[in-house]
């Protein structure tokens, strides 16, 4: 994914924030799970901001949404406490994978900053948007 992709992806999901009236951290990271780009809104959490980055990262480095991911997580499930490794995962939605027109995972998209649904909702738009 180039620079010119992930800042479209961005604008997506930005513009599906405003849409909904939230103020999200948005962030795209590359197939390798490294940060390719990154918007915080005006007045976004700034605590969401590692969540946002979290939560690409986890959906990449699992090749699934972190809702999808934190399902499995949870008490009781088999990756119970997985959140603790790899500097740490995030284990709720708002990770998306972003997929190519063949259906490649090419990248994800993390969005924190409001209800973990107006995330998840956020993050479907960016990872759409491409």
């Amino acid at each position: 994914m180039t620079l010119a992709q992930a800042e479209k992806v961005i604008a997506v999901a930005k513009a599906a924030a405003v849409k909904q009236g939230t103020l999200m951290n948005i962030a795209v990271v590359d197939a390798g799970g490294n940060l390719k780009a990154f918007a915080r809104m005006d007045g976004a959490f700034l605590g969401s901001i590692d969540v946002s980055i979290k939560k690409a990262k986890t959906a990449r480095m699992f090749n699934m949404s972190s809702k999808e991911f934190g399902d499995l997580a949870q008490p009781g499930e088999p990756l119970y406490g997985i959140e603790v490794t790899n500097g740490g995962l995030a284990v709720f939605g708002g990770g998306q994978l972003i997929r190519d027109k063949s259906g490649t995972i090419i990248d994800a998209i993390g969005v924190s900053g409001s209800s973990v649904e107006d995330d998840m909702a956020t993050a479907e738009a960016g990872a759409n948007g491409l």
